[in-house]
C-alpha cells in the first residue's frame, strides 16, 4: 500500500524512551508524522519523575529538554490512558498504523530467600515510588522505626535509598519530596544503614558520581571495612577493571582510612557477603547473611560461615524487570518484550506487524538516560524502513475510542495546571522549584483550577 500522507504513532509510555521514540519520529523528514503519546499517569516523564532522587536535581534537569519533545506540534500527550484498560492492541491497530510500546521495567527482583515475605521486607522500588511520589504509594506505606536497616543491592538505585535514609530533613527540604513523605522522614528513627554488595568493590555497579555523593553526606559517618578494599593496585583486577570501578575503589580506600566523625548516622558498606534468610516471625528482625568469593570462573560461592545484621527492616536493591502486555509477547526469563530491531516477534520469531519496543521493555534494565536516545532511534529507524509492509488505510480517531470506553484523558495543557500547582506549592512553603503532589485525587484536582 502506499504510504499515508501522514503516518499515525501511537508510543505508549511517556518516559525518556518514549519521548525520546517522539523525538526521532519528529525528527526525521522522510515521512510526516503525528505522535500521541500515551501514559496510566497524569503526568509525564516516567522514570525522570518516579525514578531519579529527589535531591538528584542536574539529573532531573533532563525533564526541560523532554518537555521540549512533547511541545513539538506533531506530539500530543494523552495521560490517564491505561493500555489493558481504557485500550487493546486491536484498538491501537485501529487508531494508528503503528505502536511502539515503551513501558519501561517497574517491577523488582526477589532475592529468592526464606523470609522474604516478612514485614519489614521491602522491595527498593516502592522506597523509591515513595519518596518519588507516585500516586500508586500511599503517604502511610512506610515508618521508619528500625534503627538498624540493611540495602541489598550494588547499584545507583541502591546508592539512592542509602543516601535518602542516612540524609537530614534539612539536607532533603528544598527537595521536590511530599510533606507527608517529608514528616515520615523527619520521625525516622534509623541510625546505621549497611549497604550489602554480594561481590567485591570492584564488581559493584555504582556509578562513580553517585559513589562520591555518598561521601558527601552532611548526617552520616562513611564506614568501610579496610580489608575490604586493600586490593593491590597492580593486581590484574584492577588493571582489567573498568575505570569506574577503579575510581570507586579509590573513594572507598579513602573512606576507610578517614576518621569517624560521631554523625548522628552511619552508613556501613559489606562487600563479599549475600543474603541467606530473613529472621522473624511476624517482621524483620535480623538478615542472616553469608561471605562469599569468586571461583575460577567468576562464579560466586560460599566462604564461610553466615553472620547476622541485628536489622529490622530490609530494602532490596538487585535490579528491575519487566511486566507483560496484553496480547504482546513476552520473554519470562529475560522480563523483556522479544525483538528484532525494536520490531516485536512472537515466539516462532515472526514479526508483528506495526508494533514495536524501545527502552528497558526493549532491552532490559541497563544502561542511563541517555542510552535511552540511541535505542529509541534505533527502534524508529526500524519503523521507517518496514513502512512499505505496514498497513496503512484510513484510521479511527483514538478519541471516539475512549470516550466509548469513559476514560477521563489527561491533556497537555491539564498536565501544566498540575505543574503549575506544584511549583505554586514550593513557594508557598518556601521550598525551593516544586513540591509535588503526590495523590491521585489532589493531581486531578489541580486541573482547571
Amino acid at each position: 500500500m502506499a504510504p499515508p500522507e501522514t503516518l499515525r504513532i501511537a508510543v505508549i509510555g511517556s518516559g525518556p524512551a518514549g519521548i525520546y521514540t517522539a523525538e526521532a519520529l519528529t525528527r526525521q523528514e522522510s515521512q510526516p508524522v503525528t505522535v500521541d503519546v500515551l501514559d496510566r499517569l497524569p503526568a509525564p516523564y516516567g522514570l525522570v519523575r518516579y525514578g531519579v532522587a529527589p535531591d538528584h536535581t542536574k539529573i532531573k534537569g533532563v525533564a526541560g529538554t523532554l518537555r521540549r519533545s512533547l511541545e513539538h506540534p506533531n506530539v500530543r500527550f494523552l495521560g490517564g490512558v491505561e493500555f489493558g484498560r481504557d485500550l487493546a492492541l486491536d484498538d491501537l491497530r485501529r487508531a494508528y498504523h503503528a505502536v511502539v510500546f515503551s513501558t519501561g521495567a517497574s517491577v523488582d527482583r526477589r532475592l529468592g530467600v526464606p523470609g522474604e515475605d516478612l514485614a519489614g521486607s521491602v522491595a527498593a522500588t516502592d522506597f523509591v515510588n515513595w519518596y518519588c511520589a507516585h500516586p500508586d504509594m500511599d503517604a502511610s506505606r512506610f515508618l521508619l522505626d528500625s534503627e538498624e536497616v540493611a540495602v541489598v543491592g550494588a547499584g545507583n538505585v541502591a546508592l539512592d535509598v542509602v543516601r535518602i535514609l542516612a540524609k537530614s530533613v534539612d539536607e532533603l527540604r528544598h527537595t521536590d519530596i511530599p510533606e507527608p513523605m517529608l514528616e515520615v522522614l523527619r520521625a525516622s528513627k534509623v541510625r546505621r544503614v549497611h549497604l550489602v554488595a554480594r561481590r567485591g568493590p570492584l564488581q559493584a555497579r555504582f556509578t562513580a558520581p553517585e559513589l562520591r555523593d555518598i561521601g558527601r553526606l552532611e548526617n552520616a559517618d562513611v564506614v568501610v571495612d579496610p580489608a575490604q578494599v586493600d586490593i593491590d593496585p597492580n593486581s590484574e583486577a584492577v588493571a582489567t577493571a573498568a575505570r569506574a570501578a577503579r575510581t570507586n575503589l579509590k573513594y572507598l580506600r579513602e573512606w576507610a582510612d578517614r576518621p569517624r566523625a560521631e554523625r548522628p548516622r552511619s552508613v556501613e558498606f559489606t562487600f563479599w557477603r549475600r543474603p541467606v534468610r530473613l529472621l522473624g516471625a511476624d517482621r524483620v528482625s535480623g538478615l542472616e547473611i553469608e561471605p562469599t568469593e569468586l571461583d575460577d570462573e567468576g562464579r560466586l560461592r560460599p566462604a564461610g560461615a553466615p553472620e547476622v545484621l541485628d536489622v529490622g527492616m530490609v530494602f532490596r536493591s538487585i535490579g528491575y524487570m519487566g511486566v507483560g502486555l496484553p496480547d504482546v509477547p513476552f520473554d519470562t526469563a529475560s522480563r523483556t518484550v522479544p525483538n528484532d530491531e525494536g520490531r516485536v516477534v512472537t515466539p516462532e520469531g515472526t514479526p508483528l506487524r506495526g508494533v514495536y519496543v524501545a527502552g528497558w521493555i526493549k532491552r532490559g534494565a541497563t544502561g542511563v538516560i541517555g542510552t535511552n536516545k540511541s535505542d529509541a532511534a534505533a527502534t524508529v529507524r526500524s519503523l521507517l524502513s518496514d513502512l512499505p509492509d505496514l498497513d496503512t488505510g484510513p484510521r479511527v480517531p483514538v478519541e471516539d475510542i475512549l470516550d466509548q470506553r469513559g476514560a477521563r484523558t489527561v491533556s497537555y495543557s491539564d498536565w501544566q495546571d498540575i505543574d503549575t500547582a506544584e511549583r505554586a506549592l514550593g513557594e508557598s512553603l518556601e521550598r525551593g522549584e516544586r513540591v509535588k503532589l503526590h495523590a491521585w485525587e489532589e493531581m486531578y484536582g489541580a486541573i482547571g483550577s
